[in-house]
């Protein structure tokens, strides 16, 4: 079978591939023909987010294992695309150079039967032209008006003074333990 996947790239303008890719193929090979189709030279680390269907990021899967123990954490490679994509779950989230956040909405749009005679994967629809430079990320919580939430004691510097000159503090004398 042959996935046919939307490849948006978050941004002000409508920038987008479509590619056709087959099922068995890995999210490396997903990796490598978007970054092809876009235009980048593919010398920058990149990963899928898995998402719900409002485009909600859950869990990560990276190009390499960054993982405590080598070989727990899977990776791009070890996932065939139909292991996670399919009609029910067709939404992925794709970030390549961390440093620029070039994020881009990748969505299963069909699943078709293989043509006999063509290459995949293969870039099948182009639009836009890509910008000069990734869109801004903000990733800020949000904080709302109070900015200590739970934590606000309701103490500030004046509260402090109380215990300037109290020698009640008994002195372990650790000082030594910083020359």
């Amino acid at each position: 079978m042959v996935y046919k996947f939307r490849v948006i790239l978050d941004a002000e303008e409508d920038i987008f591939r479509d590619i056709a890719i087959l099922a068995e193929d890995t999210l490396e090979d997903l990796h490598n023909a978007i970054f092809n189709s876009f235009g980048f030279d593919g010398m920058e680390v990149a990963s899928f987010y898995t998402c719900d269907e409002t485009w909600n990021q859950e869990d990560e899967i990276s190009m390499f294992d960054t993982g405590d123990v080598p070989g727990e954490q899977k990776i791009m490679s070890d996932y065939q695309l139909s292991d996670i994509l399919d009609e029910q779950n067709t939404k992925i989230i794709y970030v390549y150079d961390f440093i620029n956040m070039w994020t881009f909405l990748v969505e299963l749009a069909a699943v078709e039967e293989q043509i006999v005679g063509n290459t995949y994967p293969e870039t099948i629809f182009s639009h836009g032209e890509m910008p000069d430079e990734a869109i801004e990320k903000n990733f800020e919580a949000d904080m709302h008006d109070d900015i200590y939430g739970e934590f606000e004691d309701d103490l500030d510097e004046d509260d402090l003074d109380m215990f300037e000159g109290d020698d009640s503090f008994e002195d372990y004398g650790f000082e030594e333990n910083w020359n």
